[in-house]
């Protein structure tokens, strides 16, 4: 017979899990140890749950499959909430274990005793308590099929004396992995999906994270309908990359024409997209496609919503279509795309070898341009999400994660950490803030202590960047933004790992040559300005005081790296029927 703890350790690792993340100690003894004797598994120790919880989040994103994290009684598991939020918008398969004191003691108000069975409910969409032996391993099992099946957190609570006791019985090989599989839409829905594009004579096609499978069937429709396509944040990284329809991307970080292609079309089609902006989205003549119905018309009215995958929806519904024979639309939004970048570019790449301190935009240009194609980016919430909104360009091949959803501060390093565990074979470049990297700044010794080549590329202005915009456009003074300048490459030292710091823009190129070349982890840190507050130089303030319409149009479209020379070919080359 075994434990409860050593058969949840097997049922894992028969799962294909690999690792969990957790701080070691105290309640979760037992599982720690079924770990210890348990080959295929290993236990990665981070300095705190929270880190813990997002390199899961970071390990499913990247690999797709289940990843664990775990956190013992009282303030160990509640310290995960941060990353599982983080994870449940983002929706990627974790599983949480959340220990527990001893049972006996519930209900007393002993030392650490917390509720996670109330207090995970919100980030997850399956919790459970097992609470003796005869759950063992139908509840487990059940926990995983939720977290696959619903790309979503599963919790399991689990008291550490009630983990010591055996399970009667030999646990039996089941396959319990949910496959996935695709969303047919109904054929009337099809039918009227197909009549409604017939009938409109400017279509813009708006993409989310749901058309990371539908890359070709996107751009044969754009093709078919001579669509203009713009995507989310989201988005960007699935469907910009082989698009000669692109106009950019839409939100308070947009840039280029997309707002406008949404805006003066007869019709447009939300693909595989939860974009919560709704004040970006016309309001009128929409229609959505999403594998999520809970998700059709919760952001905007809709003239249709077609339950489906994007990929399956566009296959069925393409033999329907007429090829449209006007390309005038299309022709319009990607010469106002390409005008809108081409008149804010230079305000961020003349005399970038002379400006100190150094613009953060040429950092991330020149980072776009020397990283791997197979790249791995986690990025900051804050400006860092702005830069890499702007200069990353995107390849099929290359990654970009955040905490798009939930946007937490501090998950750029830690999401690397789950990056590279998930794929060791690949480069993975975290785009910190001082700000985020601050705030989780232990997770360097976690990097140093499992030897991650992680480069961390620290984008420090000694200023919350973000927030001095949010103040600044909402007309008040910033206030408690600025702090003074830390040496992050002297703390990254003392943790063991190499570093450099940058202050002359004329030798930003070689240091980051060199970290990305360094075999093992690296930190570099480069001095930037806290006054790039992406906002182009001739901007108003009538523009300001109309910030909340006017950012995903004029306010926030400056800086967009070598996205000028896509439009520009783009524009060249205009697709025909």
């Amino acid at each position: 017979m075994a434990t409860i703890a050593e058969q949840f350790v097997r049922v894992l690792r028969d799962e294909g899990v690999q690792r969990i993340y957790g701080v070691v100690g105290d309640s979760l003894n037992p599982v720690v140890d079924a770990v210890r004797r348990t080959d295929g598994i290993e236990w990665v120790y981070v300095r705190n749950e929270e880190a813990g919880a997002f390199a899961a989040a970071a390990e499913a994103e990247t690999t797709g499959r289940l990843a664990v994290c775990a956190g013992s009684c009282g303030p160990g598991n509640t310290h995960l909430i941060q990353g599982l939020f983080d994870a449940h918008r983002s929706r990627v398969p974790v599983l949480a274990l959340a220990s527990q004191i001893p049972s006996a003691q519930l209900g007393t108000g002993y030392f650490q005793e917390t509720h996670p069975e109330r207090i995970f409910t919100e980030c997850s969409g399956y919790l459970a308590e097992i609470q003796n032996p005869a759950q063992m391993p139908r509840v487990l099992r059940t926990a995983i099929q939720h977290a696959i099946g619903l790309q979503d957190v599963s919790v399991l609570v689990l008291a550490g004396d009630t983990a010591k006791e055996e399970v009667p019985g030999t646990l039996r090989p089941h396959d319990t992995l949910v496959r996935r599989g695709t969303v047919h839409p109904p054929a009337d829905q099809v039918d009227e999906l197909a009549r409604a594009v017939n009938a409109a004579e400017k279509v813009t096609l708006f993409c989310g994270v749901g058309v990371r499978d539908a890359h070709a069937e996107v751009m044969e429709l754009a093709h078919r309908v001579l669509s203009p396509v713009g995507h989310s944040l989201r988005g960007k990284e699935w469907i910009q990359y082989d698009n000669p329809f692109d106009v950019g991307m839409s939100g308070l970080l947009g840039y280029g024409a997309c707002h406008d292609a949404l805006h003066e079309a007869d019709l447009v089609l939300l693909l595989g997209t939860d974009f919560p902006y709704d004040p970006f989205l016309p309001g009128r003549n929409t229609i959505q496609i999403d594998h999520d119905a809970s998700r059709l018309g919760r952001r905007t009215p809709l003239d249709l919503a077609v339950h489906g995958d994007v990929g399956a929806t566009l296959r069925a519904v393409l033999p329907k279509l007429e090829q449209k024979s006007s390309g005038a639309f299309l022709e319009k939004m990607l010469k106002e795309h390409h005008r809108a970048l081409s008149k804010v570019v230079d305000a961020y790449t003349s005399n970038i070898e002379k400006h100190t301190p150094i613009h953060p935009e040429y950092v991330a240009a020149l980072l776009d341009e020397l990283a791997a194609d197979d790249a791995i980016f986690t990025v900051d919430t804050g400006m860092c999400n702005v830069w890499a909104a702007r200069y990353l360009t995107p390849n099929g091949r290359r990654r970009v994660t955040g905490s798009f959803r939930h946007g937490s501060m501090a998950n750029a390093l830690p999401h690397a950490i789950g990056a590279q565990f998930g794929a060791p074979g690949r480069q993975v470049v975290s785009m910190s803030g001082d700000g985020g990297l601050g705030m989780l700044m232990g997770e360097l010794l976690t990097v140093r202590l499992h030897d991650l080549p992680v480069k961390t590329i620290v984008f420090n202005n000694a200023s919350l960047g973000m927030v001095k915009l949010e103040m600044l456009v909402d007309g008040m003074p910033d206030y408690e933004t600025d702090h003074a300048p830390t040496d992050f490459a002297a703390i990254a030292q003392g943790a063991g790992i190499a570093s450099a710091r940058v202050t002359d823009p004329r030798k930003v190129r070689e240091a980051l040559e060199t970290a990305l070349a360094h075999d093992g982890p690296y930190l570099l840190d480069v001095v930037t300005d806290p006054n790039a507050l992406s906002i182009p130089p001739a901007i108003t303030a009538d523009q300001v005081k109309g910030f909340a319409l006017a950012a995903g149009k004029t306010v926030l479209t400056g800086g967009v790296g070598r996205m000028v020379d896509l439009a520009k070919s783009n524009l060249r080359n205009v697709p025909r029927p």
